[in-house]
């Protein structure tokens, strides 16, 4: 007896089920470079907006991975391709596309530096992506020193410059 086929709607839902928002491939493969040039993180951090699948904390830098569909890459000529359940998808990316614009700039708004990368260019290449980042983490600690620098001046009392 062979055995039954799985219908086109029960196989849908079977691939569906199947992706997963966290630990995705290109998530896993840009921490272990992370890891391997020595910066530490955290992953998938509910402290902030958007829970970033990669947190910088120390140089306060939030790190998405995005899926190339779930946030509308190329999102334009994309939506036209969609010919199966339109009235669900579109609106559903749409507001992909809406929160991620949200969370990036709330996280902005806390003094976090947002960076986002697209799945197919971090398999691409993971080193120009890690070095990416490692140029964002200069830049935070430049811009740290001189927050710094700012307040100590503020509040010195000896008013001398520093």
């Amino acid at each position: 007896m062979k055995p039954s086929r799985k219908s086109k709607v029960e196989q849908r839902h079977y691939n569906m089920s199947r992706i997963h928002s966290k630990d995705t491939a290109p998530e896993i493969l840009l921490r272990k470079a992370l890891w391997k040039e020595g910066i530490r993180y955290r992953k998938n951090y509910k402290m902030l907006p958007g829970t970033p699948d990669i947190a910088i904390t120390k140089n306060r830098i939030a790190i998405f991975c995005d899926g190339e569909f779930w946030h509308g890459k190329d999102w334009s000529e994309k939506k036209k391709r969609i010919q199966k359940n339109r009235e669900y998808w579109i609106p559903k990316i749409e507001r992909n596309i809406k929160r991620d614009i949200d969370v990036q700039n709330q996280l902005r708004y806390l003094g976090w530096y947002v960076i986002r990368f697209w799945g197919n260019d971090i398999k691409k290449d993971v080193a120009l992506c890690v070095n990416e980042i490692k140029e964002a983490m200069i830049y935070a600690e430049w811009e740290n020193l001189i927050t710094l620098r700012i307040r100590l001046q503020k509040f010195s009392f000896g008013g001398g410059v520093l």
